[in-house]
């Protein structure tokens, strides 16, 4: 049985094998026909000057010095006058007798002596005169120009081959990126929908089981919550996918985006969140700003809130979450840091791999999260660092590149964020770092560390 990646191979490869002998042959039937167009014009210019020099050796031309490579004859009566050096077959001798019964000009092409001439008989003043070009000279250029054809053949069949190869790869390439996006997606669906799938089959089975008139309200209360929480996970799953699958796409959707504003939404969305974990979160600014940099916003926002949840999802009750912001000259820095579990230097790399699965901490291990951050900072033109140790917490760094003009930002209708900081929590005048108030960041799960 052939697998689905190897059929899709074979037909890729047999796409560039049919572009490249479509071009390949399109380009070869373009030189072929250049090639007879420029022999017939070469043979009939040869001809038309051939006719041409006899027509004017016999009217002007000594014949005793005629023009190179060319042979007069002069019939008087019965007694005939050649050139000096003319072939012991010449004349033709019967154009000769036939222009002078009738007075009219011949021209033709005849073979004497297994040698082919072109002959021109005129009557001039009761003399009949015969010039004759020997075409051994023009059939020597039709043949080197034939074999200059057949090797710019042969050069551009080559070239042709070459060309269409380079073209058929570049012309396939967007339709196997698209397949190996289409597999992709398709084993990323498989994988991270069987385990949310499965538990809202469980959930669901137990709440069926549950439903009788005696059932404890209390106990349905519960597993109607587990199974919305199901569904809003399940959620965010697709949404992870369709956001993986359509990366490549959204290019185009690049408008500015203030990270400034956009963190400050997420920490006030889920200030209930870190008050329940009983974590303290803390967005701090380095500068006044802006942060403002190009790109999309929904997938900015996944990159913001898949670190923060990762932070939670490793940081024990009693810690913090810091999230700073500044700017590097032409860069805008996104650090996430917490104190939780911390990592393994050695598995910094392994965190980005697609459906990584860490030892530690807690959340969904659904697999994408810290993936697709990357997919989407490298969409972006950034980078993204991670630094940690075992029990001493870790930090996610990103750097964008920044909008050029804060101008360009107002244009677009976003405006710098406002942070509050109260005054029990200010820092002493002069410290360019401001802890704002904490402040809660919802996050997606991504893969643990």
């Amino acid at each position: 049985m052939i697998r689905a990646p190897d059929l899709e191979r074979r037909l890729l490869v047999r796409a560039r094998t049919v572009i490249t002998a479509q071009v390949a042959g399109a380009v070869t039937l373009v030189i072929a026909l250049v090639g007879v167009l420029v022999y017939g014009v070469t043979i009939d210019g040869q001809g038309s000057s051939a006719r041409r020099d006899l027509a004017g050796a016999v009217a002007r031309a000594d014949i005793a010095h005629p023009p190179p490579c060319i042979w007069l004859f002069e019939l008087r009566g019965a007694a005939l006058t050649t050139s000096p050096g003319a072939p012991t077959d010449l004349p033709v001798r019967t154009e000769l007798r036939r222009v002078a019964a009738g007075h009219r000009p011949r021209t033709g092409r005849f073979t004497v002596g297994r040698r082919a001439y072109i002959v021109r008989t005129e009557f001039r003043a009761g003399v009949v005169r015969q010039a004759v070009i020997d075409l051994r000279y023009q059939v020597e250029e039709r043949r080197r120009l034939y074999e200059a054809l057949a090797a710019a053949e042969a050069a551009g069949l080559l070239a042709a081959l070459l060309v269409g190869q380079l073209l058929a790869r570049r012309a396939i390439a967007p339709l196997g990126e698209a397949l190996a996006r289409q597999r992709r997606f398709v084993a990323d669906a498989s994988h991270e929908l069987r385990t949310p799938l499965t538990q809202l089959h469980t959930r669901a089975q137990l709440l069926e089981r549950r439903l009788r008139p005696d059932a404890d309200p209390s106990a349905l209360a519960t597993e109607v919550r587990r199974m919305v929480t199901g569904t809003r996970q399940l959620g965010e799953v697709i949404d992870d996918l369709l956001l993986s699958a359509q990366l490549r796409q959204t290019r185009r959707l690049f408008g500015p985006v203030d990270l400034g504003a956009l963190t400050d939404g997420l920490i006030i969305a889920e200030s209930a969140r870190a008050e329940a974990r009983e974590v303290t979160l803390e967005v701090r600014l380095r500068d006044l700003g802006p942060h403002v940099v190009r790109g999309v916003e929904p997938a900015l926002r996944r990159v913001v809130t898949s670190l923060v949840d990762n932070a939670f999802g490793h940081t024990a009750p009693g810690g913090h979450i810091t999230v700073t912001l500044s700017r590097d000259g032409a860069m805008v820095e996104l650090e996430v840091r917490d104190d939780g579990v911390g990592l393994d230097p050695r598995d910094a790399e392994r965190l980005f791999t697609r459906f990584a699965r860490g030892e530690h901490g807690a959340g969904r291990r659904f697999g994408l999260g810290l993936a697709l951050v990357r997919e989407v900072v490298d969409g972006h033109g950034g980078t993204i660092e991670v630094d940690g140790r075992p029990g001493a917490g870790a930090a996610f760094t990103v750097r964008l590149p920044a909008e050029r003009t804060a101008a360009t930002a107002r244009s677009a209708g976003v405006e710098p964020s406002t942070r509050t900081e109260p005054a029990d929590q200010a820092e002493p005048a002069g410290d360019p770092v401001s802890p704002s108030p904490p402040r809660p960041v919802a996050a997606r799960r991504s893969p643990s560390r």
